[in-house]
């Protein structure tokens, strides 16, 4: 019985600084994390946005000759 509890408390200890080592870690290391995942966030943002914005949107201005429709905006009629 008291292998048994000897085992269970070197495991315990193996995790308990297993613990401490990712914390210091993590502390040491928190200014390198935090760049790391500021460029993933606007690597990600920028990367959604890019491909897809026409340049000078020259398909969203009117053509010479096209009448101009007022919106009916969300149906409430205007006074």
């Amino acid at each position: 019985m008291q292998k048994i509890v000897n085992v269970l408390a070197i495991a315990s200890g193996l995790v308990s600084a297993a613990v401490v080592a990712s914390g210091v870690f993590v502390y040491v290391n928190r200014d390198s994390i935090v760049d790391s995942i500021k460029s993933q966030a606007i690597e990600a943002v920028t990367g959604s946005l890019g491909g897809g914005l026409p340049i000078g949107a020259p398909d969203l201005s009117p053509t010479p000759g096209s009448a101009s429709v007022p919106s009916a905006g969300l149906g409430i009629p205007s006074f």
